[in-house]
């Protein structure tokens, strides 16, 4: 991931030092197992314990280094160890595996590691935008659809409903984490004609992760479902980033993202103020779409196994957890600034003309004796004249003898519209941690 979009959290998980460092430990623990069903001397396990490499920059370069001559990157990384463990002991490192079983079970390792980092931020955004859709349970807005005005809402019902969909999405990002919870230990093609079925389940014991059945690989569907936890995670924030940026248009503004000191919004004209966190966050959910579409295409391999998943893995299965978790610590930053205008919000409501009520005119009509065509068309009739001529909606509908005055008031009562909006609101109570 290039370093714009990048944290340290996750840069941690994914580094090089981090990724030979688990393949270190799956090698030393590997030997321990062995030793433990007696295949290996413990002499020599503990040997291989005590004097493994630290892994660092420069066992990264020795690495490196080797791997120009085997053109095999675990290889590599097994000459390098045994190479600095030295024999008899280091000849023990790798009995019985195959390059999967190391790297396999290392990535599952790092992909659970990133899937608790992104459970952690989805858990700060979830608080977030509880505490403003609570603050603004009462601020009034008009609801849209089509870009249309609609019927009227609340600013804390819309964010409401957005806390819900990213606890729908911590909950997907939980079960990818069982998913990809997995290691093997299993050899060439997954028979365990080399290795005991016990030195897999002892390591997979000490790195809390679930020996599974396997061909060579860990089947790719797992590594799929990862990936579409963080595309959803990116679909959530771009719905919600959308939303923000249409409610910024000028001819709109019920909502600002926050403008620090000496920011400056363009190069050329100096009053803007662009939602360009929101635009940042649509953009890279693209990205995190994209990467689901080449996982997907991970999960058929030939035969017990391929690496055509394996140049596409290393750059999307990191990258993927990166931007996940990116984008929604860069929208809870975005919310946390988020300047919300309550005035615009209702000049917004009564700018057209009362028509926001026309519903629950029909509706009074309806249950007045009239059917549901003609009190259709009596209600479309006005509410046409209304914008066209800009006049008010329910001065119209008085003027109309085929309308009965006594029923507006209770239409036009906006306390009404809004009374059963709690129910969005006891849904917050269900949310866990």
């Amino acid at each position: 991931m290039i370093p714009r979009y990048s944290t340290p959290e996750m840069d941690a998980v994914w580094s090089d030092p981090a990724r030979f460092g688990r393949w270190l430990e799956v090698e030393l623990l590997a030997t321990e197992g062995h030793a433990e069903a007696g295949i290996v001397p413990q002499e020599a396990a503990e040997i291989c314990r005590a004097k493994a490499p630290t892994s660092d920059e420069a066992f990264v370069e020795r690495i490196l280094e080797r791997e120009q001559i085997t053109d095999h990157d675990v290889a590599a990384f097994v000459d390098t160890v045994q190479a600095e463990i030295d024999d008899p002991a280091g000849s023990w490192i790798h009995y019985g595996l195959t390059s999967s079983d190391v790297g396999d079970t290392a990535l599952c390792w790092a992909m659970r590691d990133a899937t608790d980092l992104m459970i952690d931020a989805a858990g700060e955004l979830i608080a977030t935008l509880v505490r403003i859709a609570r603050e603004h349970a009462d601020t009034v807005m008009i609801g849209r659809t089509h870009g249309i005005h609609a019927e009227p809402t609340t600013f804390g019902a819309k964010v409401a409903l957005w806390a819900l969909q990213v606890d729908r999405d911590r909950q997907r990002l939980r079960t990818a984490r069982d998913a990809v919870s997995v290691m093997k230990l299993s050899g060439a093609v997954g028979t365990y004609s080399n290795i005991p079925p016990e030195v897999e389940a002892f390591v997979g014991d000490r790195l809390g992760l679930a020996p599974v059945p396997a061909t060579q690989v860990v089947a790719r569907d797992r590594h799929a479902q990862f990936l579409y936890a963080c595309a959803s995670v990116g679909a959530t924030c771009e719905m919600m980033a959308v939303e923000l940026r249409h409610l910024q248009r000028t001819e709109v503004r019920e909502v600002q993202e926050g403008f620090k000191p000496g920011q400056k919004g363009s190069s050329a004209m100096p009053h803007k103020r662009n939602p360009i966190s929101a635009e940042t966050i649509s953009g890279l959910s693209r990205v995190l779409r994209g990467n689901l579409s080449a996982g997907m295409q991970d999960v058929a391999l030939w035969h017990e196994r391929d690496i055509s998943h394996s140049s596409v893995e290393r750059v999307i299965l990191p990258d993927s957890s990166q931007l996940a978790y990116y984008v929604m610590r860069r929208l809870r930053r975005l919310l946390d600034g988020l300047v919300i205008m309550p005035e615009r919000m209702q000049a917004n409501l009564d700018a057209s003309y009362g028509l926001v009520f026309s519903q629950p005119v029909l509706l009074s009509l309806v249950q007045g004796g009239k059917t549901r065509d003609e009190a259709y068309r009596i209600v479309q009739r006005n509410a046409m004249r209304s914008w066209d001529e800009g006049l008010d909606f329910r001065t119209l509908l008085e003027a109309d003898d085929e309308v009965d005055d006594s029923v507006l008031d209770d239409a036009f009562d906006l306390r009404r519209s809004l009374s059963n909006l709690h129910r969005v609101f006891d849904q917050l109570e269900e949310i866990g941690d």
